[in-house]
């Protein structure tokens, strides 16, 4: 099989999981390779994403390490059969790598957790809103490149009306409720549809007040994505050079504790509507 050109962040996921599994049955790559029948640049290959790996062949290698948690297998094989393109590579080449892999981390989600500091979660976001975020970038986005930002942006949303949807908690913070990208006009509209949204069965919506004072990574937004198991959770965060998908168990557990008091601080769901409601009439 001939090697990727460039592995997506999901393949690359997929790689470094067999190679934990690997690990934990104390196999060094030689031992495995002639436990497997197979050669240790193969194995190399696949575990760092740039050899493409069937579901059959995942089975059986879990089988020969001896892993005993069959559902995280079958995850693992059922990531090695995806084979069909996901609508986000129809923007291959005029969007970042970090973009399109959120994307795909957003489409297997079965669930998100997320905190948002300054902006609406994308998810949640107006039209005439995520325009008006676009139109803060710095250099200046032309009239094309904002159109096909925006357009990926709204098509994110898709994902919240499948027919089964992922339940999503987005704890708001305050501050981004005041924020009025596009004006008084657009920033109430926008806190109109996140009302509107947050009435969907599959969405929880929590404001953060300023009266609460501090909180676990007050200074950076954070998307927890449930996987189909919990070794496959993913952390997305933005950082000034793009996107970072964590996935180390103690990262990941230190993620959830922080979200966990995040939550606790934050409004009920009846009384982050009033809040919201407040903020609009005053916007």
């Amino acid at each position: 099989m001939p090697p990727r050109k460039a592995p997506t962040a999901r393949q690359r996921r997929l790689g470094a999981e067999l190679r934990k599994m690997r690990e934990q049955a104390g196999l060094p790559v030689t031992q495995a390779a002639e436990l497997l029948g197979t050669d240790r640049t193969s194995i190399s290959n696949t575990e760092s994403g740039r050899f493409g790996v069937s579901g059959e062949r995942v089975r059986s290698w879990a089988a020969n390490y001896g892993c005993p948690d069959a559902a995280y297998v079958e995850a693992l094989a059922s990531m090695a059969d995806e084979r069909d393109k996901g609508w986000w590579d129809d923007y291959h080449g005029s969007l970042s790598s970090g973009a399109l892999d959120l994307a795909e981390l957003e489409h297997h989600g079965v669930a998100f957790r997320a905190v948002q500091i300054m902006h609406m979660p994308g998810l949640l976001q107006s039209e005439d809103y995520a325009r008006a975020v676009f139109e803060e970038a710095v250099p200046a986005l032309s009239p094309a490149t904002l159109r096909r930002r925006l357009s990926y942006r709204l098509r994110r949303r898709d994902v919240l009306d499948r027919d089964q949807p992922p339940h999503c908690v987005f704890l708001i913070h305050e501050a981004a409720l005041r924020m009025q990208f596009g004006g008084p006009k657009v920033a109430r509209a926008q806190l109109d549809y996140l009302l509107e949204q947050s009435e969907r069965d599959n969405i929880t919506v929590r404001v953060i007040p300023f009266a609460v004072g501090g909180f676990p990574h007050a200074g950076g937004s954070t998307l927890y994505v449930y996987g189909p198991v919990p070794q496959l959770d993913t952390v997305q965060t933005d950082t000034p050079m793009g996107s970072a998908f964590l996935d180390a168990e103690s990262r990941l557990t230190n993620y959830r504790a922080a979200l966990d008091r995040t939550e606790e601080r934050s409004l009920r769901p009846e009384q982050s509507r009033d809040f919201i409601v407040d903020v609009a009439r005053q916007a």
